[in-house]
């Protein structure tokens, strides 16, 4: 089974308006709510790959309601820890000429609910993979991802860490199996630009040194590089299309590579499946469909194959 973890999940009300008055009425052109949150994003991408999954996390209030049934909906499986006050955070999302956000801060997560949320990670199975996205809301102690790869050591449980910065770097001594920083987060860590595959190349084998097996390094319109746990190094050229929403794109590829990954144990194909559902929901206004992914997959295939 495969489990993802989301500790702050969120619901995006999405507004598109024409023009934005400061200090004025404004009325929306249209508007929608999504479920939110990387975890939850990887969630629901395997999902419509048919891969099936379990959601893990932490849930409060009217909107914790709203992101369950949604998910459910969707055919995903959850099982979140429920926080007995405040309510899972809103992200607003203004979309006109110029996008802004403002993104909520989530409720107080107890040291009870942690324990519970432990106490679940802790059934897991030899075979499962847990994928673990996000930041760390300040409720939450630093070290919370640690601790999570702590209790699965030793258990042949893979894990994917989608973290940044030191939160990321501290997972690296538990030997994840994927890891997934972005060119702009891997620049962070390397604390400089880094300009040419080479460089690139060259910081993703650091981490590997540091304990990572596999290294999925998104470049946005230019594709991925994978570093893989046997040695290889491959190239995915990302398909052409229209940008319509980045949001979710790197989750998309997470949730494509991990269910490529599960149904071939390929590393080829899992990038292709990566990079497919990675540029399928750059192309859309949501997550992308299992047909578009699909689609983009059978399009991309010999270009990535003959990178492999």
């Amino acid at each position: 089974m495969i489990y993802t973890v989301t500790v702050n999940p969120s619901v995006d009300y999405v507004v598109q308006l024409g023009e934005f008055h400061l200090g004025m009425v404004n009325r929306a052109l249209n508007e929608a709510v999504f479920s939110g949150g990387k975890g939850i994003n990887v969630a629901m991408i395997l999902q419509n790959l048919g891969v099936s999954n379990r959601a893990l996390g932490f849930l409060a209030g009217f909107t914790g309601d709203f992101i369950e049934k949604d998910l459910r909906r969707r055919g995903c499986r959850t099982d979140f820890v429920r926080l007995e006050k405040g309510f899972s955070r809103i992200n607003v999302k203004l979309k006109g000429q110029e996008g802004s956000e403002i993104n909520g801060s989530g409720p107080a997560v107890d040291q009870a609910a942690v324990q519970a949320l432990f106490e679940k990670i802790s059934t897991l199975q030899k075979g499962d993979i847990l994928i673990i996205s996000g930041s760390v809301p300040l409720s939450l102690p630093q070290d919370f991802y640690e601790r999570i790869l702590d209790l699965l050591k030793g258990r042949e449980i893979d894990t994917v860490v989608d973290a940044t910065g030191e939160a990321l770097l501290k997972t690296l001594r538990y030997e994840p199996f994927l890891i997934k920083p972005n060119l702009q987060e891997l620049e962070e860590l390397a604390e400089r630009r880094l300009f040419t595959r080479e460089e690139i190349i060259a910081q993703g084998k650091r981490l590997q040194e540091m304990g990572a097996k596999n290294v999925l390094i998104s470049l946005a319109a230019e594709g991925a590089i994978l570093l893989t746990a046997e040695g290889e190094i491959l190239f995915g050229e990302a398909p052409r299309g229209k940008l319509v929403n980045a949001v979710g794109a790197g989750d998309s590829m997470v949730g494509g590579f991990v269910a490529g990954w599960v149904k071939t144990g390929n590393y080829c194909e899992a990038l292709q499946w990566g990079v497919a559902a990675g540029s399928a929901s750059a192309f859309c206004e949501t997550l992308a469909t299992g047909e578009e992914i699909r689609r983009l997959y059978d399009e991309t295939i010999n270009i990535i194959r003959e990178e492999c």
